[in-house]
């Protein structure tokens, strides 16, 4: 066999190989896109119709899938639900408001600038309307469903944690109060912030969040030394 017949058999093989290995590569990818893609239809139908007005028809459709490929992924609904709380609403909080405090030795600024540009983002999106994801599951499925309830504790302690454990950092650094209590701060803050997204969405009113926030944004300066 001539020295150009076997680069082109070599280069054919090649092609192949490789052909094959993209194919194989995308055949592994397809199932966890469709996955990500139920979780996120699922999301936003939980968010704007709550979790037992939702639609597993209306996620199916928005996801362009099928009922048995959500039946692949989910045992049920309620399964479905919690893969939501720790799969998607819980990477948008961390990014939100725990991150933001994870190396802060200045809480109380950093808060303040997080929670500006949350106010802001809800009036732009229109999301105000809707509240805040996880205290809608939380109203309406903490009493009604023990692994709903033990999910969303879990981040509302995880975000009270992560508040604390900066407010402690800013005691050290001096950028707050030393005679605070970052435990009870924190708690009392977090639950002021979703009582605030929780009236904006019940009031619809622009004007009555940016009040709320404010008074909280007082608060936070009180703790200054």
């Amino acid at each position: 066999m001539s020295v150009s017949k076997v680069r082109s058999y070599l280069l054919t093989e090649y092609r192949l190989v490789c052909m094959f290995g993209a194919m194989s590569m995308n055949s592994a990818k397809a199932p966890e896109e469709t996955r990500r893609k139920i979780l996120r239809a699922a999301f936003e139908e939980f968010y704007k119709n709550g979790f037992q007005g939702g639609s597993l028809n209306r996620i199916v459709d928005q996801a362009g899938t099928t009922k048995g490929a959500l039946f692949h992924h989910f045992t049920g609904k309620d399964e479905l639900g919690y893969a939501v709380i720790e799969e998607v609403i819980q990477p948008r909080l961390k990014a939100r408001w725990f991150d933001p405090m994870a190396n802060s030795i200045d809480p109380i600024a950093d808060l303040k600038r997080a929670l500006r540009q949350f106010m802001k983002e809800e009036v732009e999106t229109g999301r105000m309307v809707q509240g805040c994801p996880l205290n809608n599951l939380a109203q309406e499925m903490s009493p009604l469903d023990e692994g709903f309830r033990k999910r969303i504790e879990d981040l509302y302690t995880t975000w009270r944690e992560s508040l604390e454990a900066a407010l402690a950092r800013g005691i050290k650094a001096g950028t707050v109060r030393k005679d605070i209590s970052p435990r009870n701060v924190a708690a009392f803050v977090v639950a002021a912030q979703a009582g605030i997204i929780g009236t904006a969405k019940n009031s619809q009113s622009e004007e009555l969040m940016t009040q709320a926030g404010e008074a909280l944004f007082g608060y936070l300066d009180s703790l200054k030394p």
